[in-house]
């Protein structure tokens, strides 16, 4: 976790074809989707995400670690945890998890709620997602869990 209080946070939702990004303040403590990053390649993404990370200069990241609906690790589990740690080493930047459980489903509902429905969410979806995974982090630090 950061030393201080201050600084940006980049927050991620894992996907293997879609990863959204979400970006916030610790002292704000307000979450804001940021971009969809469609790269699917390894090194097309961190080249991407590098960018956001010289742009916003984050002191943290947080990533949605994907789960079943009883809590169990999702298959996807091992390549989240694999990108954490890739993001982790090539930044330097330290790493915390918060459960993703529902928060497709959970920013699907939101953009339907502004109109926004069906194939027209696509673009937006994981960034909104991403939004609130970081939001989760921001109201509960608690339920957060650091890299190992």
């Amino acid at each position: 976790m950061p030393d201080s209080q201050r600084g940006s946070v980049l927050g991620f939702d894992f996907g293997l074809v879609r990863l959204g990004v979400a970006v916030g303040d610790l002292e704000l403590r307000m979450a804001h989707p940021l971009v969809t990053i469609n790269e699917e390649a390894t090194a097309a993404r961190f080249a991407r995400i590098g960018e956001l990370v010289a742009e916003w200069r984050p002191v943290l990241a947080v990533i949605g670690m994907p789960a079943h609906d009883d809590g169990r690790p999702h298959e996807m589990a091992a390549a989240c945890r694999k990108f954490g740690n890739r993001l982790r080493g090539r930044f330097d930047l330290p790493v915390v998890w918060m459960d993703e459980r529902y928060s497709s489903v959970a920013a699907a509902t939101e953009l339907e709620d502004t109109g926004l429905r069906g194939r027209r969410q696509k673009p937006v979806l994981d960034q909104m997602a991403a939004r609130l995974i970081l939001q989760h982090y921001f109201d509960e630090p608690e339920h957060a869990h650091e890299l190992a």
